[in-house]
């Protein structure tokens, strides 16, 4: 972006186009990363403030490439860790079991 005083991930004043208002079908598991936010902050393992500074400083690249729940699962990871909840070596053991599984959810679930 040439105007350094607006990143990639402040949208505001954009040409964009208009926000669509019509209803999207949530897959279980962006409910699931919702659900996590929600949790985390109560039980005081992160901030809103700490998801958002991991989500700015993501940079350009994962904002072009990743989704919106992509980038929140990014952001909680880092937030958790951060606080302790788990180290990286527990999450990539995890995410390995997870990935053999296979697909057990399917696409979307209402």
């Amino acid at each position: 972006m040439d105007d350094p005083t607006h990143r990639w991930h402040d949208m505001g004043g954009d040409a964009a186009g208009p926000v669509p208002l019509e209803g999207h079908d949530f897959a279980i598991w962006e409910k699931r990363v919702d659900a996590l936010v929600i949790l985390g902050q109560q039980r005081g393992h992160f901030t809103v403030d700490g998801l958002r500074r991991a989500l700015e400083d993501m940079g350009e690249a994962a904002f072009e490439s990743m989704t919106y729940y992509e980038r929140w699962v990014a952001a909680l990871n880092q937030n958790l860790v951060e606080a302790g909840v788990y180290s990286l070596e527990e999450l990539g053991a995890k995410m390995e079991d997870v990935k053999a599984r296979g697909d057990t959810y399917g696409a979307v679930q209402s």
